[in-house]
């Protein structure tokens, strides 16, 4: 069994050039000796017990279950040595009062809204599931026809729009997917509409797809995703403290004020109990591609199915437990790198979050033997679980905001995970460390095949490259997961880290089935790829922690970003496009000087050794504070905490990232002038990010 072989060996390094970014010849030996302990201590067995225990009881935000979870983790930290502590704080987190939903024509129902228990999963009738719902939305106690809209985004607006359909006083109902759930009770809102149910079709993560569970991984007829409806495109954390941390006493606004809570009442349901509604609609039937799996002709109404929908939220504060482990520095103490997860989930939360969880305290445990063994690190390292994650970022935003300036000014670079599967390294994050992950990729086993992670990684690329050899990149981040606030406000150069692809992890998202045993049966069942992702967080803990010189790279940011300009250049919705020949210009000027700086790199490379410990100082913390001069601090169009001008989530996209976002959103909203200012801008940070290169450079070649 080749996946047996790979989790009892320590990894090795796959390539003939051992070089490691940053590191000058001589020091290769130890830095070698180190990682190589660091891939071989984590056990996947152990990532199975933190797992099992973090996912054993529901642990929404802001309950005493979230708080023993924290505690147990706190618990562990400390039992292995680290410096761990629980940091504070409180948010506007609603929980649901009333949930009705029936249909009162042209025949009576009334929704279940509950997820059975299964048989074959104690877990799933254990006391405190978390009731379906959809954390900021508005209240409101409606009767109203339906109408049907697909995914509910602009687009299909659009669309219904040419059909002659208006959704003003109705109650849409759209389906999940095609854009995250926070944009369609918002488009239904700017559409008229007087709220929003989202059900999850069949076709899309249910019986279409394969098995439902417990037989096969996915979604089941009653299966419902819950999840906050935040506009976070706006800003995530708590909704009533923007920019600034929510604690014990601090200001807060009122809720009138608040520019991220739904205004319409919104609710997620099952396919058991959107049937009823999809069955009773009339009008005409729906495009091709809004058809879903259920047995029905999907039609689009408006009616005759009616709908009563009362929802009521108990808009109260709780309390939120961030864990924070710290393991301090010996040369650059106060040149930080920090690695995170979340550790509160919308029900029991074995995929999401624990499985990513879980291998981030294998990681600490591996770090904490290390210092047994000698090693110290030369940065400090932190260790963070974040808690109200599933709210909005909430635990993390929160953290960021409170303690902003020193971040500003210290902290290297955040490894952020998530939910954890099986199947393919996947790395989003900034483009200057996209060669640092192509090196860890290199020196990591996939625990199935025992090649390399980056074999494995080009060998999927030149399955799909249209042409010439395939290449490793990363892609661009836009949110949904905590690095939100480090990359987009804060300018902190970040990574997101995971395996997927090979499971069916849609079919549970936030649901109560998202439990061990489900994770155990049809996900990464015997933890080899909880243990890759603890290898690969190690390896890059280690890596940034240990090098003398910052693993930071611009060519290959020039060239991605040359590509997201030639993208931006291709809309052609725009007539009066804007001149982004001063963009190509700068980026030109940026490709001479990365040049440059790899030149001055290679000449330095075997000096560093002996550089003194203040110049290689000052030399990081340009190199380190290059992701700030990509961030303005106007922010945005409409949403100013927004600092970052290469990434930001859309907004009508939520996740979904887009780049260059100033630019190609107003040109997709047909803003000429907005489209030449926001190019403008694109220029200026280009311009701010080759002066800190030419100064790195510079520095460099004095070495």
């Amino acid at each position: 069994m080749k996946w047996l072989l790979a989790l009892l060996l320590p990894s090795v390094v796959f390539s003939a050039d051992p070089s490691i970014r940053g590191f000058p010849p001589e020091t290769l030996p130890m830095e070698h000796k180190w990682e190589e302990k660091v891939r071989a201590l984590p056990d996947a067995a152990r990532i199975g017990r933190y797992l099992q225990r973090m996912s054993a009881k529901p642990h929404l935000a802001g309950t005493p279950a979230s708080k023993a979870v924290a505690e147990y983790i706190l618990g562990l930290m400390q039992e292995w040595g680290l410096d761990a502590r629980i940091e504070p704080f409180e948010a506007l987190l609603p929980t649901p009062k009333t949930r009705v939903l029936e249909m009162v024509a042209p025949k009576p129902f009334r929704a279940r809204l509950q997820e059975p228990v299964m048989a074959e999963d104690k877990d799933s009738s254990n006391a405190g599931q978390v009731p379906s719902y959809n954390a900021y939305s508005g209240d409101g106690d409606v009767t109203a026809p339906v109408v049907y809209v697909n995914y509910g985004v602009p687009a299909d607006y659009e669309t219904l729009s040419k059909i002659g359909i208006d959704v003003k006083g109705k109650i849409v109902l759209a389906r999940y997917g095609g854009s995250w759930r926070g944009v369609k009770p918002k488009v239904a809102y700017e559409h008229g509409a007087v709220a929003c149910l989202i059900y999850s079709d069949p076709r899309d993560d249910g019986f279409f797809a394969g098995d439902v569970y417990p037989k096969g991984a996915f979604r089941p007829s009653d299966g419902v995703q819950r999840g906050s409806v935040m506009d976070m495109a706006i800003y995530p954390g708590d909704p009533l403290s923007p920019g600034w941390a929510s604690e014990k006493g601090s200001k807060r606004l009122a809720l009138s004020e608040a520019k991220t809570l739904m205004k319409i009442p919104v609710m997620p349901i099952s396919y058991a109990d959107a049937q009823p509604f999809l069955a009773n609609l009339e009008g005409p039937v729906a495009p091709e591609a809004w058809r879903g799996a259920l047995p029905i002709t999907y039609h689009l109404g408006p009616g005759p199915a009616k709908a009563h929908f009362k929802l009521e939220l108990d808009n109260s504060t709780h309390p939120l437990y961030d864990v924070i482990v710290r393991i301090p520095g010996t040369d650059f103490p106060d040149q930080w790198i920090l690695a995170g997860n979340h550790h509160d989930a919308w029900v029991h939360g074995a995929s999401d979050p624990a499985s990513g969880a879980a291998p981030l305290l294998e990681t600490a445990r591996a770090l904490s033997e290390l210092l047994k063994d000698g090693w110290k690190p030369k940065r400090t390292i932190v260790i963070a679980l974040w808690d109200g994650e599933e709210f909005g970022l909430v635990g993390s935003t929160e953290w960021v905001e409170k303690h902003s300036d020193e971040l500003k000014q210290k902290l290297v670079a955040y490894i952020n995970s998530d939910s954890n599967g099986k199947g393919h390294l996947g790395v989003g994050g900034s483009h200057t460390l996209e060669g640092f992950m192509q090196e860890v990729a290199r020196d990591v086993a996939d625990p199935v095949t025992g090649k390399s992670l980056l074999e494995q990684v080009l060998a999927d690329a030149a399955k799909t490259a249209a042409a010439g050899p395939a290449s490793f990149r990363i892609t661009a981040l836009g949110s949904g997961s905590d690095y939100t606030s480090f990359l987009q406000h804060l300018g902190i150069a970040s990574l997101n880290v995971g395996f997927g692809g090979d499971d069916a992890f849609g079919g549970i998202y936030h649901s109560d089935y998202d439990t061990y045993y489900w994770y155990t049966h049809f996900s990464d069942t015997n933890f080899a790829y909880g243990r890759a992702l603890s290898e690969v967080t190690g390896t890059a803990l280690l890596r940034f922690a240990d090098a003398p010189l910052l693993p930071f790279e611009f060519t290959r940011f020039t060239a991605t970003v040359n590509r997201y300009v030639d993208e931006v250049a291709a809309l052609e919705k725009q007539p009066n496009h804007p001149d982004l020949s001063p963009v190509r210009a700068e980026l030109e000027k940026l490709k001479d000087s990365s040049a440059a700086y790899e030149a001055a790199y290679s000449r330095a490379l075997p000096h560093l050794a002996a550089a003194p410990a203040a110049k290689l100082a000052g030399l990081n913390e340009i190199l380190f504070r290059s992701e700030r001069a990509m961030t303005l601090n106007a922010g945005l169009p409409g949403r100013d905490w927004f600092k970052h001008r290469i990434y930001a989530p859309g907004t009508y996209t939520g996740y979904g990232v887009k780049t260059l976002p100033g630019i190609r959103e107003a040109l997709e909203a047909n803003r000429p002038d907005e489209a030449a200012s926001q190019a403008a801008d694109v220029v200026k940070v280009i311009q701010n990010l080759n002066s800190e290169v030419q100064q790195a450079a510079s520095l460099l070649g004095a070495l």
